[in-house]
């Protein structure tokens, strides 16, 4: 981590938790991160749990963010979700182009740009994921797939825009298989998805960007992975479900 991005740590939820389990969580969670000011905390629930969420969140650090946002402001989308009805329940931050989007739901590099753009012309910060799958690892295409998604993803965004926004890097075969990238593979990753921030948008810019790691983050490996110069925080699946295991990882980022 570098001292001059604070580092974020949020918890995608996923499709887990009742809105009613999910108040217990993060009531459960306010109480283990209470005072931690050196590190961004977010949840991401799932839509029909925001209301509930953003209630039982109010005056704590914690701030809320959605799993997803449509580029339109309304309109013929069904199952979509408009990024001022995400604002109204005081949503701050939203995921795009999760692995598990564009695998299961076709999701492309041109929409996540979209709902990017869409997101911060609404006054939310996205945070764009890219990573690429086992096979594309293995076939030595990582640095190719990855440059792919960034350069799409973020096409035609401003030096403001990419300042509001978080890249979460997740390698798709580290994803919920248990599986981690070394800190070494991971920030390899992080430096290249850094040095196409720098040819985009400049050094100066390239430098205040933060960028996540993704993929079976846990409070066991937490503190190496955090520890390298590139990674400015993690995007959590599973460890975020239990509030001991997510606190401990953001008390490893602060």
């Amino acid at each position: 981590m570098n001292p001059n991005r604070k580092p974020i740590i949020a918890g995608n939820w996923k499709m887990y938790k009742t809105s009613a389990e999910g108040v217990a969580l993060v009531n459960a969670l306010k109480a283990e991160v209470a005072g931690i000011t050196k590190a961004e905390i977010v949840v991401c629930p799932t839509a029909i749990s925001l209301p509930a969420i953003n209630a039982a969140i109010a005056g704590s650090n914690i701030q809320l963010g959605s799993q997803n946002v449509h580029w339109e402001k309304e309109g013929a989308f069904t199952g979509e979700i408009a990024p001022a009805m995400l604002k109204e329940h005081g949503v701050r931050y939203t995921i795009v182009g999760h692995s598990e989007r564009r695998q299961f739901f076709g999701e492309t590099d041109a929409g996540v740009n979209k709902r990017a753009k869409a997101a911060l012309a609404n006054g939310l910060r996205p945070i764009v994921c890219v990573g690429e799958m086992l096979a594309e690892r293995e076939a030595g295409k990582t640095e190719a797939v990855v440059a792919g998604q960034v350069r799409g993803s973020l096409a035609g965004f401003s030096k403001d825009d990419i300042l509001a926004t978080v890249i979460a890097y997740e390698p798709v075969w580290a994803i919920g298989t248990g599986k981690t990238a070394s800190p070494a593979q991971a920030q390899e990753v992080h430096a290249l998805i850094r040095r196409l921030l720098t040819e985009l948008f400049g050094a100066d810019v390239a430098g205040k960007v933060r960028i996540q790691y993704g993929g079976s983050v846990k409070p066991d490996n937490a503190k190496e992975l955090l520890g390298q110069p590139d990674i400015d925080g993690a995007l959590v699946g599973g460890a975020s479900l239990k509030a001991a295991d997510f606190a401990a990882i953001v008390k490893a980022a602060a």
